[in-house]
């Protein structure tokens, strides 16, 4: 797993924010996984704190062979946070990116 710079990871949070304004977004391992299987995500953004990791483990793989920008953040609080969730969420997939299009962009 490649290291993630804060800068990336920032943007990361930057694009669920606006995604979640202006587009469209999935919370959780389980609706981000659907959106992977049907390659509707845009992209997906995981938190490495999740326990049991066997939770989001099949999603990094599953987003190179659909070929969908992955990107991991360090915690499940700030990622719930940024999709405006009152709790920590494991995974959050953008299916519309609404104005998070160029953030997307780069961080692919």
């Amino acid at each position: 797993m490649a290291e993630v710079s804060q800068e990336n990871i920032g943007k990361a949070y930057e694009a669920i924010e606006l995604a979640k304004k202006t587009g469209k977004i999935r919370k959780g391992a389980n609706e981000a996984t659907k959106t992977v299987e049907r390659a509707t995500a845009k992209l997906v953004v995981v938190a490495q704190d999740v326990s049991p990791k066997e939770g989001i483990m099949h999603l990094e793989p599953l987003c190179k062979e659909k070929n969908i920008p992955y990107i991991e953040v360090p915690a499940k609080d700030d990622l719930g946070a940024a999709a405006g969730l009152r709790v920590g969420t494991a995974a959050v997939a953008i299916i519309k990116e609404g104005e998070s299009k160029s953030i997307i962009k780069e961080l692919s």
